[in-house]
């Protein structure tokens, strides 16, 4: 680890707050802010007016290892994560073998260890039956305790009235859900069969998987949380509906929060026409109302959080008819850039962005001393710059090799990004040396 790097001239973007000024990080962390800084350091970057961020912590991703590595693996999709301005990343649990106990969580984190260029932790999943080994995690080594409540495949589909009031009356630390009805999703999807056979079109995608799929089992998961005062976290709202079960306001105090991705922000239903397979997500992207006021729901604070969901698929899974086609998008190379333009846009300030993808989501998961810029904090920072480019120039790093940004122009780019003090990304380059950290969480 390089022991001192020095950024001049940048304006930092922290806790509601835009100064311009320098930050020198000593030993991993972040030595001194100042207006200048005129000790010496073995590397200096002149920002040059840039943006300097907290890195953003994405509390949701599926790098797919281990089991489904022909789809992306921690060092891949890490090493997309970086260039993407994410500095952090909490691993979904629907892995071959999936992550239901602290030894298969342990697994992952010594993979990580291995070979991850970002900091990183681990959700552990629900199945009908590992309920004890639920109760009994140790909620300072796994970041939230994931649920598929209602649709999901396999061992990890959740829906047993018992076994959901059991859950939500035993978890440990923060439960994630993901909330989708299966027999509405059924019935829907035979309709659509018997009207189409097999030739489903991927623009049924979000009438199959409907707004009210999306909101029997929010509303289901929002009301087993306040009769048991669980700590919930409802993933990927999209839906302007659902958005009526959550309040706004600061994340402080909130027992029930939620999160928007970004694809649900940037895409709405008309992107169907020309992506096709590439949009099929779940919960799928729908109406430009639901985007809009998932928009309006960021800016107020009744969505606390924004993360990615990136689920990598190749290509030619993806090809695949309606009904085999799998759903998932890689979104992390671009993250940041992509939210950025919601900055551009007006949509919201730079600031509020931080906020939603740094801030909040420390907070919200308890980690320690990251997230924000501040002294004695670790240095996970990105330097972004407002310049156009087009992404179909940038080399994509995730194992899948595609993205549905394809044919865009950002009007923001990542220059650097810093890992617990270490360049991870500068200028177009991996740094292929750098290592993440494990999240520790003050639990």
């Amino acid at each position: 680890m390089t022991r001192r790097i020095l950024i001049r001239n940048a304006r930092l973007v922290n806790e509601g707050r835009i100064v311009d000024g320098d930050l020198l990080v000593a030993d991993g962390r972040i030595d001194r802010i100042a207006g200048s800084i005129t000790l010496a350091a073995e590397i200096e970057i002149d920002a040059a007016g840039a943006w300097l961020l907290p890195g953003m912590i994405d509390d949701q991703v599926h790098f797919r290892e281990p089991g489904l590595t022909h789809k992306g693996c921690i060092a891949s999709e890490s090493a997309a994560a970086v260039a993407g301005g994410i500095t952090s990343f909490m691993d979904m649990p629907n892995t071959r073998p999936p992550t239901l106990d602290m030894a298969a969580v342990d697994a992952k984190r010594s993979l990580a260890a291995a070979g991850s260029h970002a900091n990183y932790a681990f959700h552990l999943g629900v199945s009908t039956h590992n309920l004890d080994a639920v109760a009994a995690a140790d909620p300072t080594r796994i970041a939230g305790i994931k649920v598929f409540m209602g649709a999901s495949t396999g061992d990890m589909l959740v829906d047993d009235p018992a076994v959901l009031e059991r859950l939500f009356a035993c978890a440990p630390t923060l439960l994630l859900a993901h909330c989708e009805d299966t027999p509405t999703i059924l019935a829907n999807e035979a309709a659509w069969r018997a009207r189409c056979g097999d030739d489903i079109p991927f623009d049924a995608h979000p009438l199959i998987r409907s707004a009210e799929a999306c909101y029997r089992f929010s509303s289901l998961a929002v009301g087993l949380a306040r009769r048991h005062r669980a700590r919930l976290h409802v993933l990927h709202l999209s839906t302007a509906r659902e958005l009526a079960l959550f309040d706004d306001g600061p994340l402080a105090g909130k027992q029930i929060t939620a999160e928007a991705c970004l694809h649900h922000l940037l895409f709405d239903d008309s992107g169907y026409a020309t992506l096709g397979s590439l949009l099929k997500c779940n919960p799928a992207v729908k109406t430009r109302q639901d985007r809009d006021a998932l928009r309006a729901a960021v800016v107020s604070g009744r969505i606390d959080v924004i993360g990615t969901d990136h689920a990598p698929h190749t290509r030619a899974e993806k090809a695949a008819p309606y009904a085999t086609a799998p759903s998932g998008l890689p979104l992390v190379q671009h993250a940041l850039p992509a939210l950025m333009e919601l900055v551009h846009d007006g949509v919201l300030d730079r600031p509020t962005l931080v906020r939603r993808c740094s801030h909040a989501v420390a907070d919200l998961f308890q980690i320690r001393d990251r997230g924000y810029l501040r002294e004695g904090y670790w240095a996970d920072l990105v330097l972004v710059a407002d310049q156009d480019h087009a992404v179909d120039a940038d080399p994509i790093l995730g194992r899948c090799g595609w993205t549905p940004f394809a044919g865009r122009h950002f009007r923001s780019r990542v220059l650097t990004t810093l890992v617990s003090g270490q360049i991870a990304w500068q200028d177009g380059r991996l740094n292929p040396a750098c290592r993440g950290e494990a999240l520790q969480f003050n639990r």
